[in-house]
């Protein structure tokens, strides 16, 4: 069974570890790959310190191939983070791995590998339209790989509405493209948008047709609206509001402690 099974049952705060351009990509300093590390630990640590219930550990490449291409030193190097965050925090701590933009495959062997307990794809059924082209979705070669390599204890969450993620070519609710996504593998959803009325409208279509199907918010949450979003939702991925000086910045254990609190206390 995949790791995610609490969810649903318990609100997941799930800080965000933005990494900077990693070895095999084109914006990648030579020599920051210790700094990097260095970076993903602390700010692991500053999660797991505050409370949260784990983080989800995403490359910012600044430019990314479309397919589940992923250089071998971008692979390499994810995995060692992944590795020394798991090293560093309790073992209930969920770490998850995700490759951008949709590498998926590759996302799920540093996961199995390294001690990763989740992925998140960014799309997992149909196709959506990015700045970096045409992302298309291959659940067949995602679930042949997650079955070679005896993935399935590594849970899935797949965008179904988000700043990465819209079903291109319209005709579905975002209901429709969870109830896919589940039918495909997927253990958990993620959404989400900056108008909270909207948030909680997909929410509600979400669980009208798989309703025991967990739902992470994907962005736009903060100490301000948490308490609002998370009565509705099952857990939030969780950047900016955490991070010193705003997005890309180490995460600060006092505002993952205030935010831990505020979600603490909507829990049954």
């Amino acid at each position: 069974m995949h790791n995610l099974e609490a969810f649903g049952r318990h609100k997941a705060v799930l800080g965000m570890i933005h990494l900077k351009p990693l070895p095999g990509t084109p914006f990648h300093r030579e020599g920051t790959f210790e700094q990097i590390l260095d970076d993903a630990v602390a700010s692991a640590r500053a999660l797991d310190e505050g409370g949260a219930d784990g983080c989800l550990i995403q490359t910012v490449d600044r430019v990314y191939s479309t397919g589940e291409q992923s250089d071998p030193a971008r692979i390499a190097a994810m995995s060692v983070i992944t590795r020394a965050v798991a090293q560093v925090t309790r073992p209930e701590f969920h770490v998850g791995v995700q490759l951008m933009r949709n590498a998926v495959q590759a996302s799920l062997a540093v996961a199995k590998v390294a001690g990763g307990s989740f992925v998140r794809a960014g799309a997992l059924v149909g196709a959506t339209l990015t700045t970096h082209g045409m992302v298309e979705a291959d659940p067949l070669s995602v679930m042949e790989y997650r079955k070679k390599i005896d993935a399935w204890n590594v849970g899935i969450i797949a965008e179904v509405e988000s700043m990465h993620y819209t079903w291109f070519g319209g005709g579905k609710t975002v209901g429709q493209v969870a109830k896919a996504a589940r039918q495909v593998g997927a253990d958990a959803v993620s959404l989400c948008h900056e108008d909270e009325a909207i948030v909680l409208e997909m929410i509600a279509a979400v669980r009208a047709t798989t309703p025991d199907l967990p739902i992470i918010l994907a962005g736009h949450t903060n100490h301000d609206n948490a308490a609002r979003l998370l009565s509705a939702a099952d857990g939030a991925f969780v950047g900016t509001c955490l991070e010193r000086g705003g997005w890309g910045g180490l995460i600060d254990v006092g505002k993952v402690k205030a935010y831990v609190e505020i979600v603490r206390g909507l829990q049954p």
